[in-house]
């Protein structure tokens, strides 16, 4: 079959490779759709821990075809998303609930073989079923959708709360949304792309800000911004330092600020430790999807996350290394990659 493989850092090709034999408690599945994750650039670069050489691909959706002696419960024929995040059960991290910080922590497209590929072994404590109805495409959104949730759980958001989304990617078009249906009223979203701040505004932002054309933080948390004073939860999706640094100054005193986007591994940002002393913030780190991902899921099925306005475009296995290799596109959210094509 056919896999896009990280070879070594800076080194990505589509190979030839052996179709993997499930193990007893595996499910083979054919892959329908893998989304292209900023952290598949980052995993390319060297920014972010891996083991390579490694077929990527982390946001995967597809159609089980055959199942290990051991599988109960999901049969060939079932369509699946898989949370990569694999965690051991058994050190302390796990033992007190936070999976998604266990020392043995593995995931799939990073670590072990993952869904840019025709096919894509899952275990099936890691697979959820969704309905067959579904359009496979939405099924890969389940994981970065996960991984937003987990970051909207932490951030506490409450009915009537304030909230500004830095980053206007998929991950903060995500978080957008799962504001509002969280209860949020007002919902802002910074980033430097027009498109995409239109975006946000018909999927649910309440106003937008343009950080080239004006000053961020005056604009929204400035005495004539738009939330003076600063909003109740600030949540970073663009994972850069420069919004890193925003972040703890549109807050409010008292306001909570929550990292989502992910940064380069070794990146440092400078931050005032008395502001947030005597403002009292809470800063908090948000990291992938513990006990999220079946909510996810069902919230993708049920429609009440818009999805297709996210999708820029779909694209074979061959095209996905020189995707990868290459920043994002002017205007792109999320490039979804299709075994099948091609």
């Amino acid at each position: 079959m056919k896999a896009v493989r990280l070879e070594s850092v800076g080194n990505i090709s589509v190979r030839d490779v052996e179709v993997p034999e499930p193990g007893p408690d595996d499910l083979l599945v054919k892959v329908e759709a893998c989304g292209i994750c900023g952290t598949d650039r980052h995993l390319l670069h060297g920014e972010f821990p891996s083991t390579p050489p490694v077929t990527l691909g982390h946001e995967f959706c597809g159609i089980v075809v055959k199942a290990g002696d051991a599988v109960r419960g999901i049969a060939p024929g079932a369509r699946i998303t898989g949370d990569p995040n694999i965690s051991c059960g058994r050190c302390p991290q796990c033992q007190a609930g936070r999976v998604n910080l266990c020392r043995n922590l593995r995931a799939i497209g990073i670590h072990r073989d993952g869904g840019f590929a025709e096919y894509v072994l899952v275990p099936q404590k890691q697979a959820f079923e969704i309905p067959l109805a579904l359009d496979p495409v939405h099924g890969a959104f389940c994981e970065p959708l996960a991984c937003c949730l987990h970051g909207i759980d932490i951030a506490g958001i409450k009915t009537g709360s304030t909230v500004a989304v830095l980053g206007g990617g998929v991950i903060g078009l995500l978080t957008v949304q799962l504001a509002r249906l969280a209860g949020a009223t007002t919902v802002i979203l910074s980033t430097r792309q027009a498109s995409k701040r239109r975006l946000a505004e018909e999927v649910g932002a309440t106003a937008t800000v343009d950080p080239v054309a004006t000053e961020v933080v005056e604009a929204i948390a400035g005495p004539a911004g738009l939330v003076p004073g600063g909003v109740d939860v600030v949540i970073e999706c663009a994972g850069v330092a420069e919004t890193v640094q925003q972040s703890t100054r549109l807050a409010k005193a008292g306001g909570t600020v929550v990292i989502l986007g992910v940064l380069p591994q070794g990146e440092k940002v400078e931050i005032e430790p008395f502001d947030i002393l005597f403002r009292e913030l809470r800063v908090l780190g948000s990291f992938i999807n513990p006990f999220v991902h079946r909510r996810a899921a069902d919230l993708v099925a049920s429609g009440a996350i818009e999805i297709d306005r996210l999708i820029s475009r779909r694209v074979p296995l061959a095209e996905a290394p020189g995707i990868i290799t290459c920043p994002a596109a002017a205007g792109e959210v999320k490039v979804l990659v299709i075994p099948s094509c091609g």
